[in-house]
Formats: structure tokens, sequence, C-alpha cells
């Protein structure tokens, strides 16, 4: 899946054609987590977190239509009660790279909204494994490909408000509750780990 990404992603920018207009920039942003896992061996609580780093956009000639990219800094965190009761904060640090196809309507010279919508691959860089204690642990996966989906306003050509919902394609991790004497069997569940996102972006 990562190559298959890889791949588009060069072939989007040898397409672009000259007079497509570039603009760099900074996104910033916070996500909440909405984690999915089996709701009879492991319990989670969304969290806040946030994300940061480089953009680009690049408007194409055709009226509306643009494609932006990131490299950002990905911080989430969700907390994680297991079948005995024990709580466990999970923190997920990424290098999150998405790319959107972005298409817009002027609102006069003062603004503009669109619609966007794409992929993302996420590489952990921090802790991979959490335990508790020696009853469970959790395992995340050291990389992670997801859709966004979502819209935004544009405000005086260098402002940009978006909001979207970014969809784990696959698992994020292995989840797992070990055998605590006589009461219980090894219990193990795939996780994907959502989140709900704002971002402000200024381009220069």
């Amino acid at each position: 899946m990562k190559k298959i990404f890889a791949t588009l992603v060069l072939s989007a920018l040898m397409a672009l054609p000259l007079s497509a207009q570039v603009k760099f920039g900074l996104k910033g942003g916070l996500n909440v987590t909405d984690m999915s896992l089996s709701s009879e061996v492991f319990d989670a609580s969304n969290r806040t977190g946030f994300f940061i780093g480089p953009t680009v956009k690049v408007s194409l000639p055709l009226t509306g239509l643009a494609i932006d990219g990131s490299l950002l800094y990905d911080f989430r965190s969700a907390k994680v009660d297991n079948e005995l009761n024990e709580t466990k904060t999970i923190k997920q640090q990424q290098l999150a790279i998405p790319i959107n196809l972005r298409y817009g309507v002027g609102l006069g010279s003062v603004a503009s909204v669109f619609l966007f919508a794409g992929p993302q691959v996420g590489f952990n860089v921090g802790e991979t494994d959490f335990n508790w204690k020696d009853t469970s642990n959790y395992s995340l996966k050291k990389s992670n490909f997801s859709v966004n989906v979502g819209m935004g306003v544009s405000l005086l050509t260098h402002l940009q408000l978006t909001a979207n919902y970014n969809i784990a394609c696959g698992k994020t991790a292995d989840a797992t509750l070990k055998n605590v004497g006589e009461t219980l069997t090894d219990k193990e569940v795939h996780t994907r780990a959502n989140a709900w996102q704002i971002a402000l972006a200024y381009y220069f």
C-alpha cells in the first residue's frame, strides 16, 4: 500500500502543468481520537491531541481544483481500560503525510469554501508498545494508511480553516488481554484509531 501511495504522489507531481500556482505555508491543529475496538475486552475514551508542520497548495488551471500536501508531526492519545479495570494512556506519535484533492467555490474576492478528500500515510516515531503490568499489552503498527474527508474555508488568500474526519484503513494496533490465573483466557483484538481534526493554515 505504501509503494502504491508513493507512486501516485510522484505521478501527480510529474503531471502538474507549468501554469499551476504553488503556495507554501504552515499548518497546525487539534485532533480527537475516535478509537474502534472490542468493548467486551477493552474500553477507550476519546482524548485530544495536536499536529503541526509545513504544507503546500497547488492550484490547478481548472477552475476550483487544487491539490495540497503536508508533512505533519501528529500526536494522538486515548485512555484505554482493560477487562480488569486497569487504565493505560496510549500515546501515538507519527509523521503524517496527507495528500488531498480539493474543489472550491469563491465567495467574492475575500473568501472561498472547498471540499477535500485524499489518502494519508503515517510513520510512527514514538513509543509503540504499552503494557498494563503483566496482564495486557497494546502494540502500535510501525506505519498506517488512512483517508481524509472534509471541508474548509480560505480567507484573504493567506488563511485557511478546515475540519475533517481521518478514517483508518486497516488496523492501527494489536491489543491483547493475557491469561490471569484460571479466570481469563488470552483475548486479542485489532484496533483502529480514527480522528476528528480541525486545522488552521497560513500560506505565505
